[in-house]
């Protein structure tokens, strides 16, 4: 299956945005870029001194920023391409996961997990390491089989999971160049039921969090109590009985943000659906979560979970007054050098801020604080304060990262401020 894709000609560059998704962060770059084919970004890149690759904008700070030119690969021709064979799939680095997953379910294929919102680039959420939920769900970079870019230089490499530094490429934070596809695992396609829990005993988290294909747990830090619990499960499976751990069952659709119209999320309530209207939170073609938002997220060890909510509680005023909500999720571990899943099974806490950055930020150093003990590594597109030295000691693989860049990118045409704070050249 090839599929070119609708709308494979560019329109002009004015169109790439000047800030991200959120709107915290306005592109510092000199000019703005949307090729039209390879040899375009090949002949930019190799004519640039400083450069960067634009997703969809869904990152929360600087590392994706430049003062030189800032690329969006969006004005590439896209394409799907199935190796039926490998059952793997070759897609455009620009593609968004929700297009990808509509053009593969017809022919009986899907991708393992998606994230919560289905609205971010494949190449983007690959090079931080996103992901969805489940213990034995790896994040979306983990699905990665094999990657094309285009190196500082203007070469264009291939990479797969044959190749030696390619643990090392996969979560490459826009450094090593500019991803232009992506080769990915795929599933047989499945469906799901949504079933929404309320008012769980934090006891029962780590049970609650292997109950189903797919778990999120939901608090605004406001009562002892964990809000609710988002269960994605198989179609075939039982639904959870009347007195599931304690809770009571929603009786009406739900949205993780208070307030927010439940419209915008995917089906509930049992409704069975196609994998890729289940796993994400939220449907392609409504807004995402709150909008008005900032975003942090912590990989901790999967252990640590009772020991970390017990240690976040003792701050509870402060975060409560700057959350709209705290959802709290499991990766499985894998072997990429810059994952925050990297050998580890892991514990998440994510939050999602109010549009504030000034109250935020001493709430995030509390947070931190509070987490250290637990070795906590933040995703690297939110936002985050631990000092490079304190995180550089929580990747056995960072020293080979750091010289992989060097190898790759002599002349740090890749290279951010912020990249610079965490990998000093």
């Amino acid at each position: 299956m090839t599929t070119p894709g609708p709308n494979a000609t560019s329109t002009a560059a004015p169109e790439v945005p000047r800030r991200n998704w959120a709107g915290n962060v306005r592109y510092a770059a000199r000019a703005f870029h949307r090729p039209t084919s390879l040899d375009e970004v090949r002949r930019l890149v190799a004519g640039s001194r400083r450069v960067r690759a634009l997703g969809t904008g869904h990152s929360f700070n600087r590392f994706g920023d430049t003062d030189g030119d800032l690329v969006s690969l969006a004005g590439l021709p896209p394409s799907v391409e199935v190796d039926r064979e490998r059952g793997q799939v070759t897609v455009s680095g620009a593609m968004r996961y929700g297009d990808l997953a509509r053009q593969l379910h017809p022919h009986g294929y899907a991708l393992a997990n998606m994230a919560s919102l289905p609205h971010i680039s494949v190449a983007g959420a690959v090079a931080t390491a996103t992901h969805g939920s489940g213990p034995t769900h790896g994040n979306l970079a983990s699905a990665v089989a094999g990657l094309e870019l285009v190196t500082a230089d203007g070469d264009l490499l291939r990479v797969d999971r044959d190749d030696d530094t390619f643990a090392g490429m996969v979560v490459g934070l826009g450094a090593l160049g500019l991803v232009t596809r992506v080769t990915l695992d795929l599933v047989p396609a499945f469906e799901l039921r949504q079933y929404v829990r309320l008012d769980l005993d934090p006891a029962a988290l780590d049970e609650a969090l292997d109950s189903a294909y797919s778990v999120s747990v939901f608090t605004d830090w406001r009562t002892p109590r964990l809000r609710e619990v988002w269960r994605k499960q198989l179609a075939d499976q039982p639904p959870p009985a009347a007195d599931w751990l304690g809770t009571t069952a929603a009786d009406q659709p739900r949205h993780p943000v208070l307030g927010m119209p439940p419209e915008n999320c995917t089906p509930q309530l049992g409704e069975p659906g196609p994998w890729h209207e289940r796993l994400p939170h939220f449907k392609l073609g409504f807004t995402p979560s709150s909008g008005d938002e900032l975003q942090s997220e912590y990989h901790l060890p999967r252990t640590a979970a009772a020991d970390a909510l017990a240690a976040l509680a003792d701050v509870a005023h402060l975060i409560a007054p700057v959350l709209h909500v705290c959802e709290l999720r499991t990766v499985a571990a894998d072997e990429l050098w810059l994952s925050p899943n990297h050998r580890r099974a892991s514990f998440v806490v994510h939050f999602t801020w109010v549009d504030d950055t000034d109250a935020v930020l001493p709430v995030l150093a509390e947070v931190e604080a509070r987490l250290a003990p637990f070795d906590p590594r933040p995703h690297w597109g939110k936002v985050f304060v631990t000092d490079p030295e304190d995180l550089s000691a929580r990747y056995p693989k960072y020293a080979d990262f750091t010289a992989l860049l060097t190898t790759l990118d002599l002349a740090a045409k890749f290279h951010t401020d912020q990249l610079n704070h965490y990998f000093p050249r």
